[in-house]
């Protein structure tokens, strides 16, 4: 009765979060790490996983709300306008009501951006909110600037101004993020930002997935300004930290493609040898298309290196129907989904090839691994420029500006670069600086674990 009795009074937070991979890894890690300095919480998500059965994952108790869309309707890879503007439609009400019967009172409701109107939801029951900023603060020092319209920006009119802010290093259009330019089509997300950054005063702490010392002009900058920019990252699985990870990471019906076994990778890594292998992934959004296939087995066959490739296709698409692969096939492994943290801690994974989403590059900042920057849209510009100028950890791969592909010739030149050119040591010494930096902001004591800490006294002062 005693458990019982403590497991009531303690503080009890809510966080909320669209029913993506990219959003719900990162909440259930920062949840798992407000559970364990002593809150009780709790995770809604609009995932239709939940409707017939609340569960918990690790020590994060979750809920389902509904969206407003029928369960069977495709969130992953339909109409992304007409998920977001339902969700804003249906899902303040949705969510109110589960504050409103639940078992328990909440004294901080978290969410994060694609979900701004939690913040009006907090208000309705006179609750402070907090915002978890899923990307660097680099790129939210560039939408603050952007959208409250405190700096310029290139226009249609003006495609080749540089754009120069506080604590970052001068940008040009192919280094912002996506949404600031006046070729941005996803006019959704476009909103949801404005809207955020419109009315950052309805947020009291924005909690950022990065660390002090990966990004400390702009944080300081941003602070010094007046913001109350926490970094308590990296939110990463444990077992980047050689410790055991208690979270699967993915909600029953989120992950569509992990399928095979995870040893097949390791035990397949384990045989060669150390630094050597060129691990490829685009994240859990984008799908290959041909002519990227057909570019990267071209770079593959020219570097004659050892690769792990994660080959992400529609459900109704195999790889084997691509008789190119067939040409590498003894030179790697290829597969349609792989463990990544415990890919990149392996010994033998020389270098990332990677989109650079957030999350991605977080997990490589972690684990040590030199980048090969491939971005396509959103914050991924933003964060090659980091991999690149900023970090010095990694080389950008360039595409063509008219067909926005990549070639072979200049993938394998970049891999090369990586690993045995004039660089490379240079390349290797930064991730490891950064890598014991990560290792340091969580540790006991650490600039993160201080800002988890002072977040969780002031929650429960207020409750």
């Amino acid at each position: 009765m005693s458990s019982i009795s403590e497991e009531n009074q303690q503080t009890s937070v809510l966080l909320v979060t669209v029913a993506a991979q990219g959003h719900i890894n990162p909440m259930l890690r920062l949840g798992n790490l407000l559970a364990s300095k002593g809150l009780h919480v709790t995770l809604a998500t609009h995932d239709p996983a939940l409707k017939d059965h609340s569960s918990t994952v690790g020590g994060v108790h979750l809920e389902y709300f509904s969206d407003g869309i029928p369960p069977e309707h495709d969130r992953q890879s339909g109409d992304i306008d007409f998920a977001m503007n339902t969700l804003g439609k249906f899902g303040p009400g949705n969510l109110s009501a589960l504050i409103r019967t639940h078992c328990r009172k909440f004294a901080c409701i978290i969410n994060t951006p694609f979900m701004p109107w939690a913040a009006d939801v907090a208000a309705e029951f006179a609750l402070p909110c907090a915002m978890v900023w899923i990307q660097p603060c680099t790129v939210y020092q560039i939408y603050n600037c952007f959208y409250n319209r405190l700096n310029e920006f290139p226009t249609e009119n003006n495609l080749d101004m540089i754009v120069n802010l506080p604590g970052l290093p001068s940008l040009c259009a192919e280094e912002l993020p996506s949404f600031v330019l006046p070729s941005n089509t996803f006019r959704s997300f476009d909103g949801i930002l404005q809207e955020v950054f419109h009315n950052l005063h309805k947020v009291k702490w924005v909690l950022g997935n990065t660390f002090l010392e990966l990004e400390k002009d702009v944080i300081r900058s941003l602070n010094d300004a007046g913001h109350s920019f926490l970094p308590v990252g990296p939110i990463v699985p444990a077992t980047l930290f050689g410790k055991e990870d208690n979270i699967d990471g993915d909600l029953k019906g989120t992950n569509k493609f992990k399928s095979g076994n995870e040893n097949d990778c390791l035990e397949w890594l384990d045989k060669q040898p150390p630094a050597s292998v060129v691990y490829i992934s685009f994240g859990s959004l984008l799908f290959s298309s041909d002519k990227q296939i057909e570019s990267i087995v071209t770079g593959l066959k020219i570097t004659k290196r050892p690769f792990l490739w994660v080959v992400k296709l529609p459900e109704n698409q195999e790889t084997q129907e691509f008789e190119i692969l067939e040409e590498i096939k003894e030179q790697g492994l290829i597969v349609r989904w792989s463990p990544q943290t415990a890919v990149l801690s392996h010994p033998s994974v020389g270098c990332f090839l990677s989109h650079c989403g957030w999350n991605s590059l977080i997990e490589s900042v972690t684990a040590g691994v030199p980048v090969i920057a491939c971005p396509q849209w959103t914050d991924q510009p933003t964060n090659a420029k980091l991999v690149t100028d900023v970090w010095g950890i990694g080389v950008k791969l360039n595409k063509n500006l008219e067909s926005g592909n990549f070639n072979g010739e200049e993938m394998a030149k970049c891999v090369e670069e990586i690993m045995t050119g004039p660089r490379s040591e240079e390349f290797r010494k930064n991730a490891a600086e950064l890598k014991r930096a990560a290792y340091e902001a969580v540790a006991d004591g650490g600039s993160s674990d201080k800002n988890i800490q002072l977040f969780v006294d002031v929650v429960s002062s207020c409750s």
